[in-house]
């Protein structure tokens, strides 16, 4: 049986440009390429669980501008049901300029656009087909406001959550969260959360079992290429990376949390489902790109055979 994921979050086309450093303000450098693709913290966790063969939902928004149909024609050719992607008149898609240097590494910057029109009355709209879900989605890159709503819905109705916490907000209240089941951050957004130091790994676990300790019941803890660390009230262990050499991070960390949601759902079985989604990250990021680069079942199946992996 097929199981369903929603995915509430948003949308972004990637406007990517290859570097070999940053300019100093005020310097003009020129940089070996230019790209364009599509992304957006939200529709790359869907189209990750989808390329896996999850049934996906998205809820969205995008603007009347040349970036918002070509959105929803990729969501389509990715197998996404697109019935909640609604178009907001006069306002700009989402863009995400994107920066990648020599060694892989990214910088972004996010604009927001029409995704700032996913409002809780969104949520109101789809919620005969939310309620047919097995696990919804959310990320930051949409008003809180609907975080918070869209947790509290799935709550009452019985549907686990995933909450990736990213882009870090120093405004988002741990209180309005604790009934996520799953908090994904980063190291930088696990510090911003709790206001804690995260330099360590010591430190990385300190920081999230204070939020265990407000009522969040599993935190899993990304690492970039240590892996990532799954903490709950009693006991912590470390999901270990598979070393590969990157092309590309940028989208490695929706990778992980998208292809993590399709196999959860598949057999609740946690520590399994993570340690898929590491090695599905891990190939990821020896493709350029973010969307582009995510794996079908089969290529990510011979990635498998490849590395000796069962």
């Amino acid at each position: 049986m097929v199981r369903r994921i929603a995915v509430v979050g948003s949308n972004m086309t990637d406007l990517v440009t290859s570097i070999i450093r940053m300019p100093a303000p005020g310097e003009t450098l020129e940089a070996p390429a230019f790209s364009m693709g599509f992304g957006g913290k939200g529709a790359n966790q869907a189209v990750a669980a989808a390329r896996l063969g999850a049934d996906v939902m998205m809820v969205t928004k995008v603007g009347d501008d040349v970036f918002g149909q070509s959105t929803i024609d990729n969501l389509k050719s990715n197998g996404i049901d697109i019935s909640h992607v609604g178009t907001v008149a006069g306002k700009s898609s989402g863009v995400a300029p994107i920066f990648v240097d020599e060694s892989g590494e990214n910088s972004i910057f996010i604009i927001k656009g029409a995704n700032n029109d996913l409002k809780p009355a969104d949520i109101d709209a789809a919620a005969e087909d939310l309620k047919r879900c097995d696990l919804i989605l959310m990320q930051l890159e949409v008003p809180l406001e609907t975080v918070y709503y869209t947790i509290a819905f799935a709550d009452r109705h019985g549907i686990e959550t995933i909450l990736n916490p990213a882009p870090a907000a120093p405004d988002l209240d741990p209180k309005q969260v604790t009934k996520a089941t799953f908090v994904v951050p980063n190291e930088t957004e696990l510090a911003l959360l709790t206001d804690m130091p995260t330099g360590t790994d010591d430190e990385i676990e300190k920081a999230a079992r204070s939020l265990i300790d407000k009522g969040i019941r599993t935190v899993i803890v990304t690492l970039g290429s240590r892996g990532a660390r799954l903490i709950t009230a009693n006991s912590s262990t470390l999901i270990e990376p598979l070393k590969v050499t990157p092309k590309d991070t940028t989208g490695a960390g929706d990778a992980f949390i998208g292809s993590f949601a399709r196999y959860y759902v598949e057999g609740r079985e946690l520590e399994a489902s993570l340690r898929k989604a590491a090695l599905y990250a891990a190939d990821s990021i020896t493709r350029e790109g973010t969307q582009k680069s995510y794996a079908k079942a089969e290529e990510f199946d011979q990635f498998l055979r490849q590395n000796q992996i069962r």
